[in-house]
């Protein structure tokens, strides 16, 4: 029996960034490393998209993730390589076109699999502090993936949907 109780609906795929700099390629080897040191049971992403836009596997699918509080009994949690700065703290939209294509390639995967699923970054399921049903930026609790991921894959399937 499972120490889990497996995810029964997929409502989200969240999208984040490994809050690293542009020179750190890292990937689920190395983010495994880094969760279990924060005490969690193993990586807490379902996947990595490293640098050369080569997709890894993180946890099983139906295992509840450890990338977004609140949210990982019905999400799975995608984690972009980089992020940052050099500094390693200050936010910086750095993700080669190799990821992007991988992004857009898993995202369409994902999607087939879960037909009502949405997609959205993990700035996106921040507290909505004034309650006026909208996340803005100074409620964000972290700027995580640095992009803006719904209006991303909104703006891909409206091109892809005008192609087929």
């Amino acid at each position: 029996m499972p120490a889990f109780t497996p995810i029964k609906s997929v409502d989200y795929l969240v999208v984040h960034c490994s809050a690293t700099p542009a020179t750190r390629d890292i990937g689920r080897k190395e983010l495994d490393i880094m969760h279990r040191q924060r005490g969690f049971m193993g990586i807490g992403y379902h996947y990595v998209i490293r640098r050369s836009g080569v997709v890894e596997k993180g946890r099983p699918d139906n295992q509840p993730g450890a990338h977004v509080e609140g949210f990982n009994s019905r999400s799975l949690g995608i984690c972009m390589v980089g992020g940052t700065k050099p500094d390693g703290k200050t936010a910086e939209c750095n993700f080669t076109p190799e990821q992007y294509a991988a992004l857009r390639t898993l995202l369409g995967t994902l999607s087939e699999a879960h037909p009502k699923v949405e997609v959205v970054g993990h700035r996106d399921l921040s507290p909505d502090k004034n309650k006026d049903k909208v996340i803005s930026p100074n409620e964000w609790l972290k700027e995580c993936p640095t992009f803006d991921a719904p209006s991303w894959w909104a703006g891909y399937q409206v091109v892809h949907q005008a192609h087929a």
